[in-house]
């Protein structure tokens, strides 16, 4: 038994399209009456021209202009590292209630605990490890 033949994208919005034709069909019926009788129209979108030569050119157009590691204003998720935690359900739910009863978020909380345990065990404080070096 063979598969069946798989559909283009241009064939179901050919097959969606009415084949009605018109001296004054928008430029978009006109595309969609090509794309019905066999030709497809090919879209170009135009990207931003200062992207480094070794990113791929189909990257969102959110990037940042200027991706150079010199930008003052970074944002926290581009200037920092990720990582996981696993929290049994309790202590999950602990950490959120608390949260809202303070009315601040469960990030704030986790990074306050980081502070009370490298104040513990004698290592530098959060404020001291990310205060901008003096030169």
């Amino acid at each position: 038994m063979s598969k069946p033949p798989k559909l283009s994208l241009a064939a179901i919005v050919a097959s969606a399209t009415p084949a009605k034709s018109s001296r004054r069909a928008s430029p978009k019926a006109k595309a969609a009456a090509r794309t019905a009788e066999g030709g497809a129209d090919i879209v170009r979108l135009d990207l931003p021209q200062n992207l480094p030569q070794h990113l791929p050119r189909n990257l969102p157009q959110h990037l940042p202009s200027d991706p150079s590691p010199r930008r003052a204003a970074a944002t926290l998720k581009e200037r920092a590292r990720q990582m996981s935690v696993y929290l049994e359900p309790p202590v999950y739910d602990q950490l959120r209630d608390l949260a809202h009863a303070e009315r601040t978020k469960m990030h704030a909380l986790m990074l306050e605990g980081l502070d009370l345990l490298f104040r513990q065990r004698g290592a530098r404080s959060i404020a001291q490890l990310t205060e901008p070096e003096e030169g």
